[in-house]
């Protein structure tokens, strides 16, 4: 489908799209060093993307033009598997509202036990992924590829069980857990088999939100023994069809960077905190064995004026782009609370700065 390739961001108007995704993996796998910084984000929130575009989204050709128009080179498409669980409700006060914000609940899941496990509805890979997939590889245009976007393993499973019940359920019931993420996975890893299959599909970028502030959620042992092996499961089905592979992962997982990275095989991280360790610091620990992804942090990204932003992103490329093995990105995701202004001037940055 032809789009106008001229971008929308700001001062850039003048500058057309050119879209290259098997350079921006190759920049990741540390194959090639691209020309410019290249940008790459997992979630641009449907109310960004509207107020880019000047009006509502009715699809997927919406969003690929706007991901082409701001300079991207692949569209990140969910696919996320629908478990049903308990969440919580309360109004949103970002500027580009949406009318009411979610989350899991912390305390009791929808599975609580056994009998709560064998009669939940657990859902099967999606009978019309291909279909979407394909609809959404007729509009993309020459150059663009997809990224399948997905929930992960403990994500979900701390969402269907609770996360104070997931740590009970350790110490007194251990293969309940088992159970539920080997559920959990086996759903995720068969959607992914689905979306991999199409040639348009360039591999996943996932979010498994393993850590907090100071630690893993779970011990390090524990990610090993229940959780980790399902990642590993994406990451073989993902190289045996030489697809990428992203990991999306918030909070502090130190300790469990060197199983990521040699035993499950992640290709590149994504999800910084500068509380926790900026992205420049992960770069110099890692950039020579996986690739990295954002770390513009979001406070600076939600509380600052453009001029800070713009004067912060340079100093990150400064330090991240020498080398290759960096994209550019929001340290999580451009959230509705973003300022439209400070997100333009993190890629205005970025298309400007000389590798």
């Amino acid at each position: 489908m032809p789009f106008d390739r001229h971008l929308l961001i700001p001062g850039l108007e003048h500058i057309e799209a050119e879209p290259n995704a098997t350079r921006l993996v190759n920049t990741l796998l540390r194959k090639e060093m691209p020309d410019r910084v290249l940008p790459m984000e997992l979630i641009i929130d449907d109310e960004v993307i509207a107020a880019v575009l000047g009006r509502p989204i009715t699809g997927v050709t919406d969003l690929v033009e706007a991901y082409l128009r701001l300079g991207y080179d692949t569209v990140p498409l969910r696919v996320s598997p629908p478990f049903k669980r308990a969440r919580e409700f309360a109004p949103d006060t970002a500027a580009l509202d949406r009318g009411e914000r979610e989350w899991a609940r912390g305390g009791l899941g929808v599975i609580t036990n056994r009998a709560d496990f064998e009669r939940y509805p657990w859902p099967g890979a999606d009978s019309s992924l291909a279909a979407t997939l394909e609809g959404a590889a007729r509009v993309l245009p020459e150059g663009m590829g997809i990224l399948l976007r997905s929930s992960g393993i403990l994500e979900n499973v701390m969402k269907l069980m609770g996360y104070e019940h997931v740590c009970r359920a350790l110490c007194e019931e251990p293969e309940l857990v088992a159970d539920v993420a080997g559920r959990v996975g086996e759903v995720i890893v068969a959607t992914f088999r689905q979306g991999i299959a199409l040639d348009c599909v360039l591999g996943v970028f996932y979010g498994d939100d393993m850590g907090f502030k100071t630690s893993t959620m779970l011990s390090p042992q524990d990610l090993r023994t229940y959780i980790l092996p399902w990642h590993k499961r994406i990451a073989d089905l993902c190289h045996e069809r030489g697809r990428i592979v992203i990991l999306h992962s918030c909070g502090q997982i130190d300790a469990i960077m060197d199983d990521l990275i040699d035993v499950v095989g992640i290709d590149a991280k994504h999800s910084f905190q500068d509380e926790i360790e900026p992205v420049a610091a992960f770069k110099r620990r890692y950039g020579n064995r996986i690739g990295v992804v954002g770390g513009i942090d979001m406070d600076v990204l939600a509380r600052s004026d453009p001029d800070d932003v713009s004067a912060y992103t340079r100093r990150v490329l400064e330090q991240c782009a020498p080398g290759g093995g960096y994209a550019l990105g929001a340290g999580n995701s451009i959230a509705n609370y973003v300022p439209l202004d400070n997100y333009f001037a993190m890629l205005r940055e970025g298309f400007c700065f000389k590798v």
